[in-house]
């Protein structure tokens, strides 16, 4: 029972963080207690037992790499990501996300977009390699 009750925690993050079109505005404890029916305190305590991690942690990690997708996605830029994402600013959303990876979000979009090399490069590069294949 307490591992479906744990499963349940899961999928409702998840749910809420990677397939809602809008964060909540209210807070996530009020969320997950109304969406499953059990006091948030006995949910807390429960999740961090069992998983090793707060559901706090939890949150924000699924949070960081909704960020990173949309950050990929290159659909909006960080201000409306951080709206997106129900940050109170995109200070906030910056701090954490450095926090949690080690970069930041501009950073991240920076490392990104070196991965891959435009069309009209790749020709360039084979002269790095040598006109009869890789040196």
């Amino acid at each position: 029972k307490r591992s479906i009750l744990i499963e349940k925690i899961k999928n409702a993050v998840i749910e809420m963080v990677h397939h809602s079109d809008e964060m909540i505005k209210t807070n996530f404890s009020d969320f997950l207690s109304e969406k499953l029916s059990h006091d948030y305190t006995y949910m807390a305590n429960l999740f961090s037992e069992v998983q090793g991690i707060t559901i706090e942690h939890f949150i924000i990690a699924h949070k960081i790499e909704r960020i990173k997708e949309l950050i990929i996605y290159d659909e909006l830029n960080i201000t409306e990501i951080a709206w997106k994402m129900n940050y109170s600013s995109v200070a906030h959303l910056s701090n954490q996300f450095k926090k949690v990876t080690g970069l930041s979000p501009s950073h991240f979009k920076q490392l990104k977009e070196k991965r891959r090399n435009p069309i009209e490069d790749i020709g360039a590069l084979s002269v790095a390699f040598g006109e009869n294949g890789i040196n």
